[in-house]
């Protein structure tokens, strides 16, 4: 048994806005829901959605996860970079180098994202979302792996990654050293059991991978939250009616 990676969820003080701007980027379908949450549907090999509710916290630190863009050409990736600016984005600095080829940008929250350059062979085989790269130890890519039942492309250095045998992109995490962790994360997965599978028995698997019950003050919800081997929230929903 495994699970679905249904969506990643991103905490938005403004969810309409913010899921207007990467709707724009990365031109995916824009659905507002009735959990005062807005939703992006993949037009591509994505294999899941993002989902923006709202929280009333703003952004202080660097986020754990962030996008990695693809570029087939240095036009292209000038050409995603201008457009991302267009609807909001600004360029910072997380630390990266002169002489490094990608772009580092923040969405109008403040969500870091990158736009890589064209050539890159680890990205090669992925549409125009790369990667979602994330702060993380080997451990945790292995507990990944095992959760969605999708395979290791990378393991090496303590850098690991997998990617859906129905591809789209890869999740990596980058090994050591990991920045502390300060509160509640604002990204995190939604995943769920088959339609045929128990909610209950899949969250038993998961703490049996390593997963540990966390309370975030969810009270009484349909959804059980867990955290990884690296102390990462996410939720277990109950399987799809």
């Amino acid at each position: 048994m495994t699970s679905q990676l249904l969506a990643l969820c991103v905490d938005a003080f403004d969810p309409l806005r913010l899921a207007r701007f990467w709707a724009g980027v990365l031109g995916w379908e824009l659905r507002e829901d009735s959990h005062a949450g807005v939703t992006l549907l993949p037009t591509d090999d994505t294999g899941f959605r993002v989902r923006f509710v709202r929280t009333e916290e703003c952004k202080t630190v660097q986020n754990h996860m962030h996008f990695d863009l693809t570029s087939r050409s240095p036009a292209d990736q000038r050409q995603t970079v201008a457009k991302a600016l267009a609807l909001g984005a600004r360029h910072v600095d997380v630390g990266q180098r002169p002489e490094e080829p990608h772009v580092v940008l923040a969405d109008p929250e403040g969500n870091e994202f990158c736009v890589i350059e064209s050539g890159n062979d680890f990205l090669a085989a992925c549409g125009l979302v790369g990667a979602l790269a994330c702060d993380g130890s080997q451990e945790v890519g292995y507990f990944w792996s095992e959760a969605l039942g999708w395979p290791l492309v990378w393991d090496q250095d303590q850098e690991t990654a997998i990617r859906s045998p129905n591809g789209g992109p890869k999740i990596t995490w980058g090994g050591p050293p990991l920045r502390p962790k300060t509160g509640k994360y604002r990204l995190h997965f939604d995943i769920a059991p088959a339609a045929d599978a128990d909610q209950q028995a899949e969250v038993e698997r998961l703490v049996s991978l390593g997963a540990t019950p966390v309370d975030i003050g969810q009270g009484e919800v349909s959804w059980v939250v867990l955290a990884d081997p690296d102390g990462h929230e996410f939720c277990v929903l109950p399987p799809p009616a």
